[in-house]
């Protein structure tokens, strides 16, 4: 969320006193992320202790943050666990929003900061241990299981048909709309390869292990020391372990062929399925595209966040990003 939300700081730092007994003096807004759902704070204890905030509107499912902290807890170091409240529960409510705490690590993410060789070899083996972590019946079934479905293709489908329709007085939602169309051809065939695909996928038998789902270099994060930390865990689930390491090579800050190594050398490339890999790239610009379209064609609301939203839709389309590298491991692109 790049809109600091109508809530005010002495009410965020009451919170914190109350729900988690932190005796914090400033809260600073840090306007981080696509997700106009989730906003995030910086919080400085009187000992100078920083704190991440976390604000979430909307959904909540408390696997988000009972699985780190399982993970944290088993070992796995590249997890920041959030916080238990004084009653030891791993969120706090704050009118409408759940706020979730963790330890401040000072640091950059992966679009800000090229990986060194010895992070990315990390990368790959934290990878691996997610990827082959034992789940608990109870947290297992908690997490749901990929589906392959067609819900997102429909509704880049169904944008796409309002944008030749209609026309847009906001300028943001003008800039996507035309984007949109100088590129109806590239979309259709993404969405009809990525429905092939899926299809094919479905009546294939394959692993399910847990996926973080939302691998990209904005949810890694690395500190000044070196150590890297996987973030984000809104979206788990049980699914092939391509959902995962598509990005490893399918977006333009992790496409270096020389980085792609280091990573698959510590996780290994044994049974990765090459039309998984090009099914979840097409998927993952799809998921975008429709997401960036219902922030922006549905509302005028949002303010700077839309222009960051259509920077990010319109990137997808950019010579050797996302569309071109999903079609890069394409055997078939234009079957």
């Amino acid at each position: 969320m790049q809109e600091k939300p109508d809530i005010p700081d002495q009410v965020i730092l009451s919170c914190l006193q109350t729900e988690y007994g932190l005796d914090c003096r400033s809260v600073e807004f840090l306007p981080l992320g696509a997700d106009v759902n989730t906003a995030v704070y910086r919080a400085e204890s009187a000992s100078g202790q920083g704190y991440f905030v976390k604000l979430r509107r909307g959904d909540f499912a408390e696997i988000t943050v009972t699985l780190p902290h399982f993970l944290k807890s088993s070992g796995i170091h590249a997890i920041i666990a959030p916080l238990e409240t004084s009653s030891r529960r791993l969120w706090a409510e704050l009118d409408s929003c759940r706020v979730i705490v963790y330890p401040f690590i000072p640091g950059r993410d992966g679009y800000e900061q090229a990986l060194s060789q010895a992070q990315w070899r990390e990368f790959g083996r934290t990878m691996k241990a997610i990827h082959t972590a034992a789940l608990p019946p109870a947290l297992s079934n908690a997490i749901p299981r990929e589906t392959f479905p067609s819900e997102w293709r429909e509704q880049v489908l169904h944008f796409q048909s309002l944008v030749e329709e209609k026309t847009f007085a906001e300028p943001v939602a003008a800039k996507l709309a035309a984007c949109m169309q100088a590129n109806r051809q590239t979309i259709h065939q993404a969405v009809r390869r990525a429905e092939q695909l899926g299809r094919l996928l479905q009546t294939r038998s394959r692993k399910f292990v847990l996926c973080h789902s939302d691998i990209h270099p904005g949810n890694l994060h690395l500190s000044p020391e070196g150590a890297i930390h996987i973030v984000d865990w809104d979206q788990p689930i049980l699914a092939p372990a391509e959902r995962d390491v598509a990005l490893i090579g399918g977006c333009p800050a992790w496409s270096n062929p020389a980085a792609v190594d280091w990573f698959f050398e510590e996780y290994g490339r044994a049974g990765l399925d090459p039309l998984a890999l090009a099914y979840y790239r097409y998927e993952r610009v799809i998921w975008d595209l429709a997401a960036f379209c219902q922030q922006i064609l549905l509302t005028d609301a949002g303010g700077q966040d839309r222009e960051q939203g259509y920077c990010y839709f319109a990137g997808n389309f950019l010579p050797g990003h996302e569309m071109d590298l999903a079609r890069a491991v394409d055997p078939f692109p234009d079957s």
